[in-house]
């Protein structure tokens, strides 16, 4: 009898190799109006936390810093000033559709000269060892298949002294926020993708993954594990977005 390995894909059960592709479905059915719904869905306070997340990131001028998962450029916009001439920023994202939608977006904003651009895997960065100042992955971690193997992949490839960020929707520290925001996530966040980007389904993964991502806690001990020291995490709006933050010593 052959035993498949299984893992999760929101609520659902599916062969782990399959995940990728799965995966890269929604999001390249979603890159078009990828920071739309991002507005719409966080009424704008996604701009807030990536914002708290960049000031927890302490880069300076000259530093090298890889934006994991950077999907539309983001935080690599405001990533890009802080390294300045001297440094530089790689935004790097598993899915092409969302690589390149980051790409169109920074190079319309004039910003070149200190980004580079990688399609790469999380869980088996093609960096060398000791390259970086500062790895962020921000709401990505929660879509890798084998988040350990991630958080290795990113301890490796950071400098002795250097710090990892993850940036993650997480999970409400108080039940009424939590009643709240499960109504929010499984009622109408679906019919708002509906309605905006055309895709009900993909919005309806997003928020199981959500749900199936490990607590704060647990990301702690993960984290630390993957050999990071000095961990620590930040819960932002009652715990619906949390942001850890590790060193490589």
């Amino acid at each position: 009898m052959t035993h498949h390995k299984t893992t999760h894909f929101g609520f659902k059960q599916v062969a782990t190799e399959d995940k990728v592709n799965l995966v890269r479905g929604v999001f390249d059915s979603v890159a078009e109006k990828y920071d739309i719904m991002n507005d719409l869905m966080s009424l704008g306070i996604h701009r807030i936390w990536k914002r708290i997340a960049i000031q927890l990131c302490n880069v300076r001028s000259g530093e090298k810093v890889l934006d994991l998962a950077g999907g539309t450029g983001d935080l690599t916009t405001l990533l890009e000033k802080r390294v300045g001439k001297d440094g530089l920023c790689v935004l790097a994202d598993i899915n092409s559709e969302m690589l390149r939608t980051g790409r169109n977006r920074l190079i319309d904003r004039g910003l070149t000269g200190n980004i580079e651009y990688s399609q790469v895997n999380a869980e088996c960065l093609p960096f060398a060892d000791n390259t970086f100042d500062c790895v962020i992955i921000g709401f990505g971690l929660r879509n890798v298949t084998d988040k350990d193997a991630a958080l290795r992949s990113m301890h490796r490839v950071l400098k002795p002294g250097g710090r990892c960020l993850v940036l993650e929707f997480s999970h409400p520290i108080d039940p009424v926020t939590e009643k709240v925001y499960d109504f929010y996530s499984f009622k109408l966040l679906p019919k708002i993708g509906k309605f905006v980007a055309k895709d009900e389904d993909s919005y309806r993964y997003l928020a199981e993954s959500i749900r199936m991502h490990p607590k704060q806690s647990e990301l702690k001990a993960m984290m630390e594990n993957a050999g990071f020291e000095r961990c620590e995490f930040y819960n932002m709006t009652q715990g619906i977005v949390a942001v850890h933050r590790g060193y490589k010593i």
